[in-house]
């Protein structure tokens, strides 16, 4: 193990403390840990023909991230007690660093001296005794060396009798549901398993048939394999950048099998055997950080009529078993589902299906504690992952031209994630009929060749559809989304109305109009003093005014007051007083009132001689409602103000800070503060005066980002909060702390270095420095986040941007770049901030996507139907697909349409009667199809009667901000309505516009052709 090697210490705690709490947990007649009181994990030497799935590799690599070989590990309930080389004991000290939360573990070194290491080895069987009889070990391991030989020997002479209890079952468990860096690892399997079976096994199997050349399956299998241990053939393979990093390679080696020997189990193995051009079946899987993937394929040349059949069948079982492959669902229950799927349909394959359909896979490559079959009575939980393998063997083609083909199989395999609903695929490899059939035959073998023109075309152009293979996958690539998408649309109609079946309307609280009552005087002795003289009182201090009504003074408030006009009418002028009353024309009907029926002063008139006065009144009248306004409109944006718990600071140590940040929204002075972590949250302190600081609770945290400085001028951690706060005197629910990036504090023109160095060799060293300098600023923030994460007990996760996806948009008013998150939608470069949940998203509608359009829009409606949709405006459209692949692979719902809705009235049908809304379709009408539909019907309506106008005018409120591009098919179709082209209609206006204007046109056309030649001059 290599000096250099670091351990994620809080990977590390996290993980310990979830095993020994789910050990703790096991009870009762199911403990799978069968009461044992210690765990014993050891681990010798390590050879190449050791088995690499075992169940002491896999937990050092779970805790650690490496094998260390001659170790000793020894779980108490309490503390993890660790035995191993003097190299390896220092790097474990470093997990004693550990800022936040620790699981204990205790560090013993051995060293060159056997009666210390004896001593050691006695140290332990002491723990063990005083603990209890019974030590959980993993009884399928085999262990070899001086190390477990010695220990073994220790073992034996304990004078207390020991029990070994096998617990591989429950450490199974604690593996089978994966954290958030599993699922990473698995995902980035799973992606490069893809890239190796779309772009080398297909690409190469193909050119092998097409050329008719003869290759044996164990050689290209051994082909296959040698793709992925040679680096520079990453490109070919269209890996990402960061493969490398993570050390991958193969779970086995790939399989590939044909010519009518099949072997569907896991343990086969490539023959000698020619590939043969009939049924060919290749599954391969890679290892990427030691997690493990699977993939298989079943490919199809010059298939019959019966072979499209099953194979479509098991396409049919596969997504039965992906529907009941969800959280809560017995093992068992889900390969009888799939039984009954194939008794029902067709019983003749029922002997044929394989006894088992996969099993979890993760560190190890094949869990056996869960395997997909008919009596696992384990329950699948969320995060769990699976390789479920579909398949039928022993088939049989009597029509077979050669006796290598009279007897074939079919297989799929895939790996997908256990969620709530569906299991999730994660693995993407077109599996239609369609991308794994091959034609050769010639067209005139064919009996009918007219009744299937597809077969020949297909067979004119050998394996491949279209001319390029970039073209036929981005075909398939498309139509697998849509397909995906209208599952998506399905499952969400179905949710709304089972949510909304009962009917009714939507009505926020915060929605309903509340009655306010106004007191402008307790009392009457309140009263300004002018209002004895009768006379009109603008008391500014009681936001009320004062009017004389039939010798009495009557205060109204100035919240009843509508407006106020003034009139000069010879002599007088006159002071109009309109007040807020039930049924005011132009006035919504739901403003409140405490008895609408009872009797209201609806406007009041007053008419003075003395017009400077009235004049004064006027504008102080203006100047009060002006102020009662601002208040009410304060009162409102304050609304949601919610008081913080107070912070709870560290005592007795100093808390993580980072220091040389500035705060957005910022406090007073431009220097730049301290970021603390205490007990509850965070506190930024600014350096003038400690007084000035932000604290934000960890619960009232709703994202936290980090995003690095690489393409930035800044590196920040930015906090989106549940409920806003006060910075000063403004209201925030955006926090964000950043340093500066660039090399602006840096002054290089008078260095030493700089007096002697000139040119190139200086400009490459400063680029360096750079690039050094925002490496270690990524670091320091990236840390700062993750201890942020740890000492919140993972209340706050970390999330951080994918610049490799980011697009172009206008969220607000200027073109910024948007970045997608694994949460989220965001721009956090400057202010305005944008931070889209996709969570909260109900769908996704993409405007203005047409033909000729170099830009698209993008709005984002939410489940909550009274928040503002969301509009991103002028987005490229070369990223159009772009967009669409991430919104795809976050299962959100799209749809797309050539120009822009009225969203407002959109979101008022579904407020008023969100059921009427789901059982009239939902978001079916924005499916270009039913635009299609209802635009033809409504254009023959208009043919048959002039009511036709009327009805699209109508439905003309959802799309009022159309652009003239979209209309084209409209006129089209008046074009064909009117019977004559443009070109008459012009040359008919000019006739009608010369006759009726004569020489005066001639006059004007001729003034103008002077004016042209003059500036031709």
């Amino acid at each position: 193990m290599p000096a250099e090697v670091t351990i994620d210490a809080r990977l590390f705690h996290r993980r310990a403390r979830g095993l020994v709490n789910h050990w703790k947990e096991s009870n009762g007649a199911d403990d799978s840990f069968h009461n044992v009181n210690t765990l014993l994990v050891i681990l010798g030497n390590v050879s190449e023909d050791d088995n690499i799935y075992q169940k002491t590799t896999s937990m050092q690599i779970w805790l650690f991230g490496y094998e260390l070989t001659q170790t000793l590990m020894l779980f108490t309930q309490d503390t993890l007690h660790v035995v191993t080389g003097g190299n390896k004991a220092k790097i474990l000290e470093s997990l004693k660093q550990y800022e936040g939360p620790q699981f204990p573990i205790e560090i013993h070194a051995r060293s060159k001296d056997e009666t210390h290491n004896e001593e050691l080895f006695q140290k332990m069987i002491d723990i063990i005794a005083k603990q209890g009889a019974r030590v959980g070990i993993f009884a399928k391991d085999t262990h070899t060396g001086a190390f477990v030989t010695a220990w073994k020997a220790a073992f034996e002479k304990s004078p207390k009798s020991l029990e070994s209890i096998d617990v591989s079952g429950g450490v199974a468990e604690v593996f089978a549901i994966k954290d958030d860096e599993e699922l990473r690892a698995t995902k980035m399997a799973t992606r490069l398993s893809s890239l190796v079976m779309r772009n080398y096994f297909i690409e190469e199997m193909s050119e092998v048939i097409d050329q008719d050349r003869k290759i044996t399956h164990e050689k290209f299998a051994e082909q296959t394999e040698d793709i992925l241990l040679n680096e520079k053939m990453y490109k070919k393979l269209k890996f990402p950048a960061d493969a490398a990093s993570g050390n991958p390679e193969w779970c086995y080696t790939p399989i590939i099998q044909s010519g009518g020997d099949y072997d569907l189990r896991t343990s086969a193995a490539s023959n000698e055997k020619n590939l043969h051009a009939g049924t060919i079946i290749c599954s391969l899987g890679v290892r990427y950080k030691s997690y493990c993937s699977n993939i298989g394929r079943t490919f199809l040349i010059d298939p019959s009529k019966a072979h499209e059949k099953n194979y479509n069948f098991l396409l049919d079982v596969q997504r039965k078993v992906f529907d009941s492959m969800r959280e809560g669902v017995i093992i068992k229950d889900v390969y009888s589902k799939a039984i009954e799927f194939i008794r029902n349909k067709r019983p003749d394959l029922e002997k044929k299906f394989v006894k088992s359909i996969g099993f979890a896979t993760g560190l190890e490559f094949r869990e056996s504690a869960y395997l997909l079959n008919a009596k696992n009575t384990n329950e699948l939980q969320r995060d769990m992952t699976f390789s479920v393998s579909i398949g039928f063997q022993d088939l049989e083609d009597p029509k077979a031209e050669d006796s290598r083909s009279k007897t074939y199989a079919l297989l799929l395999i895939d790996t997908v994630r256990i969620t709530q609903d569906s299991a999730q695929l994660l693995t993407d490899v077109d599996t239609r009929f369609e991308e794994i059939s091959y034609f050769y035959k010639d067209p005139e073998e064919e009996e009918k060749p007219e009744k299937e023109p597809a077969q020949t075309r297909a067979s004119k152009s050998a394996v491949l559809n279209t001319k390029f293979r970039s073209e036929q996958e981005e075909a398939s690539k498309d139509q697998s989304r849509k397909e995906h998408q209208k599952l998506l649309a399905a499952q969400k109609l179905a949710d709304g109305l089972k949510r909304y079946g009962d009917g009714g309307s939507l009505k926020k609280d915060n929605q309903k109009s509340v009655f306010r009552k106004f007191e402008s005087y307790k009392r009457d002795t309140a009263l300004p003093k002018e209002s004895s003289n009768l006379r009109i009182v603008v008391d500014q201090r009681n936001d009320s005014l004062v009017l004389p009504i039939y010798g009495l003074a009557v205060p109204f408030h100035i919240s009843t007051l509508q407006k106020a006009t003034k009139t000069d009418e010879g002599e007088f002028v006159y002071l109009r007083l309109n007040f807020i009353t039930p049924g005011q024309p132009g006035k919504k009907d739901d403003t409140p009132f405490d008895d609408p029926n009872a009797s209201f002063v609806r406007a009041l008139s007053f008419r003075s001689a003395d017009g400077g006065r009235m004049t004064e009144i006027y504008n102080q009248i203006l100047e009060m409602k002006k102020n009662a306004v601002k208040k009410e409109s304060e009162r409102k944006e304050m609304a949601d103000i919610v008081e913080q718990d107070k912070l709870i600071e560290v005592k007795g140590k100093r808390p993580p800070r980072l220091p040389d940040v500035f705060a957005r929204p910022g406090l007073d002075g431009k220097r730049p503060g301290e970021l603390e972590i205490h007990s509850n949250g965070l506190r930024y302190v600014s350096p003038l005066r400690n007084e000035n600081r932000i604290d934000i609770l960890f619960n009232n945290i709703k994202h936290l980002f980090f995003q690095p400085c690489d393409g930035e001028l800044i590196v920040l951690i930015h906090c989106q909060l549940k409920n806003p706060i006060m910075i000063g005197k403004k209201k925030t629910e955006h926090v964000q702390f950043y340093r500066e990036a660039s090399d602006a504090q840096f002054d290089e023109t008078g260095n030493r270095r700089r007096k002697y160095v000139y040119g190139d060799e200086d400009e490459l060293a400063s680029e360096q420095e750079e690039r050094k300098r925002r490496a270690a600023l990524n670091k320091e923030f990236k840390q700062f986040g993750e201890k942020i994460t740890e000492l919140s007990e993972n209340k706050v996760e970390v999330d951080v941007p994918f610049r490799d996806l980011a697009f172009n948009g206008v969220p607000f008013r200027t073109n910024v770049l948007l970045k997608p998150t694994q949460d989220c939608l965001v721009h956090l470069s400057e202010a305005p901030f944008l931070v889209v949940t996709l969570a909260d998203v109900e769908i996704v509608h993409l405007e203005r996507v047409q033909f000729g359009l170099k830009n698209f829009d993008m709005v984002f409606a939410f489940k909550d139907y009274f928040q503002t949709p969301i509009h991103i405006n002028t987005i490229p459209m070369s990223q159009l697909d772009n967009v669409k692949d991430w919104l795809d692979s976050m299962d959100i719902v799209f749809f797309e349409g050539p120009i822009n809705l009225n969203w407002g009235p959109i979101m008022k049908t579904i407020q008023d009667d969100p059921a009427m809304f789901y059982k009239e379709g939902g978001w079916s009408f924005l499916e270009p199809d039913s635009d299609a539909e209802e635009s033809n019907e409504s254009g023959s309506e208009f043919e048959m009667s002039g009511s036709g106008y009327s009805s699209s005018s109508e439905e003309s409120t959802y799309a009022s901000d159309a652009s003239n591009d979209s209309g084209s098919d409209d006129d089209d179709d008046e074009d064909e309505e009117s019977g004559e082209d443009w070109d008459a209609l012009e040359e008919k206006a000019r006739r009608a516009d010369d006759k009726k204007f004569g020489s005066k046109r001639e006059a004007d056309s001729d003034s103008d052709n002077d004016r042209k030649k003059k500036r031709k001059r």
